[in-house]
């Protein structure tokens, strides 16, 4: 094993771990603030997650195209087609912002009536998706950014750009959702609206940035005005990860309607729990977004084995990470619940979460691995595959098969959750193995 490629990987995957770690927390944070209001308030976030990020998939897929062909082309050394990509992406992802935006405002009501969204808890969700869904360009600003510098392997200069943001939304949060002085108390509102406000800080701050030209790559307005064979090949690579990840958070919007079934305790311990393991779970994205950065740099550079080598090594360096965080998870799982809702029945099925899903967490950081893999290559058909058959192929249909024919009630979720990881973990190294994503794209052509 040759583990020269560690200390580049680690030098574009640290900020990244840390740059998740922080974007958790905007999450955490509302949970923290809400759950002192209640379960209902609590579950508003919970239930419009997966119908947020449904949509903006679609926008963040095309980012990570950005990434590919940024990476490829400061793998060969041109700082030209850097900047033109640059350029591109921006107009791009912007235009998507904004259809999705208008998308996601006449869908909300609609979705939260079909997944058979709790009475208590329906108003809350909807005032809390239109004003997320208001502010989503300021959230695809920063994401411009971000793809661009993992790219050419910046990844610092995000990571400070979140720590401002996120350090916004925790002093804002309390101010809106409980109210301070000359702040109202708009409750769930609140907690939306501060998000929305630290989030335009930060992409006006990512804009300055790039337009200013300072870190490896400019934005130039020439740049911007979108070309055809650019289009395709952002459309190309991007479209088809972006429709299997879009197509894999409809099928957990469709699972969060099944959890919703169990009432508002499920709910809860599901909507904290799965924030916990992602908080958990921020080495692996990390490291797979950084291993999408060095393939795309090594094929750029025409070096396959080198190539190779990143993936294996990410694939070791995810267990030193993993092990030892979803040991814990498993043996106190329910201290971690009992820190943001003390509600005793919420805390017993949290706990149980933990102990069926922690175990298939750590193998499926080798999903995490090699789809990084498939991404830096430009190979997105196997991402859009195996994200699918994820939802659709196994964890959808054993969840329904276990709560309405063998009825082993909300458990069903959780063994559900570990079949459908260990399943996609063994599939994706398989492909990863028989090596054709190494000429997905050629480098003299990007």
């Amino acid at each position: 094993m040759n583990f020269s490629q560690l200390k580049p990987l680690m030098k574009i995957a640290l900020p990244l771990m840390a740059g998740n770690f922080v974007q958790t927390l905007y999450n955490l944070t509302d949970a923290y603030f809400l759950g002192k209001l209640g379960t209902a308030e609590l579950s508003a976030p919970t239930i419009a997650f997966p119908v947020i990020f449904f949509l903006i998939l679609f926008g963040i897929g095309l980012s990570m195209a950005g990434t590919t062909l940024i990476a490829q082309s400061h793998g060969k050394g041109s700082r030209e087609r850097v900047d033109f990509y640059l350029g591109q992406a921006t107009t791009i992802l912007l235009t998507t912002a904004v259809l999705i935006a208008a998308l996601g405002i006449f869908l909300t009501s609609p979705l939260l009536m079909l997944l058979q969204t709790p009475e208590n808890v329906f108003d809350f969700t909807r005032d809390y998706m239109l004003i997320v869904f208001s502010g989503l360009p300021f959230m695809f600003g920063f994401i411009v950014m971000q793809s661009a510098m993992q790219g050419i392997g910046r990844t610092v200069v995000p990571l400070v750009i979140q720590l401002i943001t996120v350090a916004l939304n925790i002093i804002l949060d309390p101010l809106f959702i409980y109210g301070l002085g000359v702040f109202p108390a708009w409750g769930v509102q609140g907690a939306a609206v501060a998000t929305v406000c630290a989030r335009a800080v930060g992409s006006a701050i990512a804009f300055y940035i790039l337009f200013q030209g300072r870190y490896g790559m400019q934005l130039r307005w020439a740049h911007m005005r979108p070309q055809a064979p650019s289009v395709r090949l952002f459309l190309k690579i991007g479209l088809p990860s972006s429709f299997g990840q879009a197509v894999s958070a409809l099928g957990f919007t469709v699972l969060q309607g099944l959890v919703n079934y169990f009432g508002t305790a499920v709910i809860a311990a599901f909507g904290v729990g799965n924030r916990l393991i992602g908080l958990f779970n921020m080495p692996a994205m990390g490291i797979s977004r950084a291993t999408t950065s060095l393939v795309g740099q090594r094929l750029g550079a025409k070096d396959k084995e080198g190539a190779r080598q990143v993936v294996v090594l990410s694939i070791l360096v995810l267990q030193v990470f993993l092990l030892p965080a979803m040991t814990l998870a498993f043996f106190y799982g329910s201290s971690f619940i009992r820190f943001f809702v003390d509600d005793p029945e919420t805390i017993r099925y949290g706990a149980e979460m933990f102990r069926v899903v922690a175990p298939s967490v750590v193998l499926f950081s080798f999903f995490h691995a090699t789809i990084g893999a498939f991404q830096g290559a430009g190979d997105t058909k196997p991402v859009m595959y195996l994200n699918i058959a994820r939802l659709w192929a196994l964890r959808l249909p054993v969840a329904y098969i276990l709560a309405f024919v063998i009825g082993i009630g909300p458990s069903s979720i959780w063994w559900a959750m570990f079949v459908s990881n260990m399943v996609t973990a063994a599939v994706s190294l398989y492909y990863f193995k028989q090596g054709r994503w190494l000429t997905a794209l050629d480098p003299d052509k990007v």
